[in-house]
């Protein structure tokens, strides 16, 4: 079990980066919420340490994929409805960004996935091959696929073409 100053840490290094996949995966505040403390209360509770920073914060960012996987395939997500759809959007995005997002966000899950740990989180491909467990050559494909989609769902042309 860690102490309250590691967790403490992580929070204020990662809190970002859990809350914008789960949103990317989730589209709820709630469901947000609920899978972010279960992930930070998984890290209070693993008991090994990690390598690096950087292994921790792909450790955070497996589990957090994982975590929204379950709310997503969960009976009760299946089963129930909100009564009203609200387009909720955090905080954190600035209108000029907004577009971009939507984009990202209407991407199927592979792209999306690979796109945001690439541009948003600054992994390499050989970083993000090992945080999904797949292989190098599969996530330059999803990267390659994943620009595509945006350049023709944004209608225009990527800088430096």
């Amino acid at each position: 079990m860690r102490n309250e100053a590691e967790v403490n840490r992580a929070l204020k290094l990662y809190a970002d980066t859990v809350r914008r996949i789960c949103f990317m995966y989730l589209k709820n505040d709630a469901d947000v919420e609920d899978v972010f403390q279960e992930v930070f209360l998984k890290y209070l509770l693993y008991p090994s340490s990690f390598e690096s920073d950087a292994h921790e914060k792909a450790w955070l960012i497996r589990v957090s994929i994982n975590a929204c996987r379950d709310v997503l395939k969960s009976f009760f997500r299946k089963k129930v409805h909100s009564i009203e759809e609200i387009d909720v959007e955090p905080f954190y995005i600035q209108e000029q960004d907004k577009e971009l997002l939507d984009a990202v966000l209407r991407l199927p899950p592979k792209y999306r996935n690979v796109i945001y740990l690439f541009y948003y989180e600054g992994y390499t491909a050989v970083e993000i091959a090992g945080i999904l467990k797949k292989s190098e050559n599969t996530v330059y494909t999803w990267l390659d696929r994943g620009r595509k989609e945006l350049k023709k769902q944004l209608g225009g042309e990527w800088i430096g073409e």
